[in-house]
């Protein structure tokens, strides 16, 4: 099939099948999300209807590539052998030596919304805020009622995010959010607060992205539970947003902010002032790792295990048929895994140890979470078909993982053992371990 029949049946599926009502740019050269607002989800959901409707054979590399944005790229991907005109080559100068992870870590991890903008100060005034994502890997998620993946709940807190906050860089972190009064004393409180803001101080403040439409939904959540620091400015009617964990800033109407804060999906706000924040001490640091790191177990792998098995057992009542909506917050949760670079960098800079075997482990990092996406896949295909001979194969892929993973951490454990041997205060001070929520 050619890229132009590909083209032709992508904007088929996404009109008949899928139903898709944001098509006004469909095109060759439309963006996925930026135009056509298709998420991570459905765009596996548009795959899986290519491949199943056309017999067009699907390689990992379709929904892996992290280069995938237009429509003419994944008709690219998904007809590689078809001819197309080759980008002629940029003249470039010489190359510069890059220190890779020993250098200036020109990038950034945004895959948590509170530990983004906690970690937003952090950054302004110098300090290394990659420690705190010690905290993302395996962080908190539940498993509601029917056997479904819910990346946030309102029985979570972040008691152990506030706590390890203020132990390792000694910046009380407030929380002005009364959960025993109404939205609208909330709000009230929240509006005193705003007032009151020194120029240093941050309020953070949870949201419902989904009430936003305006903002960048990327996983087209709903409800769409997301912290982001809010600014008065010199117009009653607008407020300054800053939302590190989309690397946005702007200024959006209050009336509409106010509006997605009112939403009972949402409940939960923190104030404090990063100015103060100091380096965190070796002690505290290893505290903070050893009460982090679970060696013995993959929590999201474990969860994804139980949801297809409940499924495929039909326990309660449930059908194979389901499986897919009850992981469909799979990606949300599959992109904190890449916070092991940010454990694996720390370490691999206080050691001094060779950038080739960093980039090693990173590879590695990626293909797990490629391979978290395949798995994602690989369910949709099995509650779209119902067919029980699909589940051992995607039981089979969570062992891969669970075997993948493992292999990650027993590397991270050593390259933490190696740093606590090089500190003289930890050499002296032995071990200890502590409750993640102390």
């Amino acid at each position: 099939m050619t890229r132009e029949g590909i083209i032709e049946a992508v904007g088929t599926v996404l009109r008949e099948e899928m139903r898709h009502p944001h098509l006004d740019l469909f095109g060759p050269q439309a963006r996925l999300n930026e135009d056509l607002y298709i998420d991570s989800v459905q765009l596996l959901q548009l795959i899986l209807a290519l491949e199943m409707n056309l017999g067009l054979p699907v390689s990992e590399e379709a929904f892996s590539r992290q280069d995938l944005s237009t429509v003419a790229d994944l008709a690219a991907i998904l007809a590689p052998d078809a001819e197309r005109e080759q980008p002629a080559a940029e003249a470039t100068g010489p190359e510069t030596p890059s220190e890779g992870v020993h250098g200036e870590m020109p990038y950034d991890l945004k895959i948590h919304c509170f530990v983004s903008c906690v970690c937003a100060g952090l950054k302004t005034r110098g300090i290394d805020h990659r420690p705190f994502y010690f905290l993302i890997w395996d962080a908190e998620f539940a498993i509601t009622d029917g056997f479904r993946l819910a990346y946030h709940s309102d029985a979570m807190d972040h008691e152990s995010f506030r706590y390890w906050f203020e132990r390792l860089y000694g910046v009380p972190l407030s929380a002005w959010y009364d959960h025993s009064r109404s939205k609208d004393e909330n709000v009230a409180t929240l509006l005193e607060i705003l007032e009151r803001r020194t120029p240093d101080e941050c309020v953070m403040v949870m949201l419902d992205m989904f009430h936003l439409p305006e903002r960048e939904n990327k996983f087209n959540q709903n409800p769409f539970p997301h912290y982001l620091l809010l600014e008065l400015t010199e117009d009653p009617a607008v407020w300054q947003v800053l939302d590190p964990d989309f690397r946005w800033e702007g200024l959006i109407e209050r009336d509409k902010l106010l509006n997605a804060i009112r939403q009972p999906s949402v409940a939960g706000g923190y104030r404090f002032d990063p100015s103060i924040a100091h380096a965190p001490v070796d002690a505290d640091l290893a505290a903070f790792f050893t009460a982090c790191f679970r060696p013995n177990a993959n929590p999201l792998i474990d969860a994804a295990r139980a949801i297809v098995t409940a499924h495929a057992e039909g326990q309660g009542g449930l059908a194979l048929g389901d499986v897919g909506e009850a992981l469909r917050e799979l990606p949300v949760i599959t992109i904190r895994k890449w916070a092991y670079e940010h454990g694996f960098a720390f370490f691999w800079r206080a050691l001094r140890w060779p950038d080739s075997e960093f980039q090693r482990i990173c590879d590695e990092i990626e293909m797990l979470v490629n391979g978290l996406t395949a798995l994602h896949y690989a369910i949709l295909k099995l509650a779209k078909t119902g067919d029980a001979a699909l589940v051992a194969p995607v039981l089979k892929k969570l062992d891969e993982l669970d075997a993948a993973e493992f292999s990650i951490k027993r590397q991270l454990a050593a390259a933490f053992e190696a740093w606590r041997t090089m500190s003289p205060s930890l050499r002296q001070a032995g071990r200890a371990h502590e409750r993640l929520s102390a």
